[in-house]
């Protein structure tokens, strides 16, 4: 999993519950996450990939993940392993990914998030075969609309008493922090 944040951290407590293991590629190594058990350095991810039949990608767009998933990191991919992108299309070079899915190792990439979208016409991801293309919907669930009303409720009635907000973007960050 790469991205340890809030989406990361779900979809790694969802793919646990039904038995896959799960391990975290963020911006701080650690041991012992109760969600991902070893957390590797995403800078580092090159080095780790090779064992993984899945690599999904759910990191945020940042100066330090722009480009993170490219050409060296597809290459040193388990032979047939699945690339799943639900996090930032910029953060993954598409050129690189189809040479990938074309030349191995990647043997499957399912795509919810592209470098222009929509995904242009002359895409080459649209003739393969081994590419699954979603309509950039991951994210609309029953209730969607109802939730992110009531955050934005929620968080006027904080802005009018004075109150911190909730799910602040740190612009310098370019996400919203978790706490730790």
């Amino acid at each position: 999993m790469v991205g340890t944040g809030a989406i990361g951290r779900e979809t790694a407590r969802l793919l646990k519950a039904v038995g896959i293991e799960v391990r975290g590629a963020g911006r701080r190594a650690r041991q012992g996450d109760p969600d991902f058990g070893e957390v590797v350095l995403s800078e580092s991810l090159e080095e780790h990939v090779g064992d993984a039949d899945i690599l999904v990608n759910a990191a945020p767009l940042t100066p330090q993940t722009h480009g993170l998933i490219g050409r060296g990191v597809l290459s040193a991919m388990k032979p047939g392993a699945h690339f799943v992108n639900i996090g930032r299309g910029q953060s993954v070079d598409e050129a690189a990914l189809a040479d990938a899915l074309r030349q191995g190792p990647v043997g499957f990439a399912s795509l919810d998030v592209f470098e222009t979208e929509p995904l242009p016409e002359s895409s080459p991801l649209w003739e393969m075969e081994n590419v699954l293309i979603s309509a950039h919907m991951s994210g609309d669930v029953v209730g969607w609309q109802e939730t992110l009303a009531e955050q934005f409720l929620d968080n006027a009635e904080r802005w009018l008493e004075g109150q911190s907000l909730n799910n602040v973007v740190d612009k310098e960050k370019g996400y919203v922090p978790q706490p730790r």
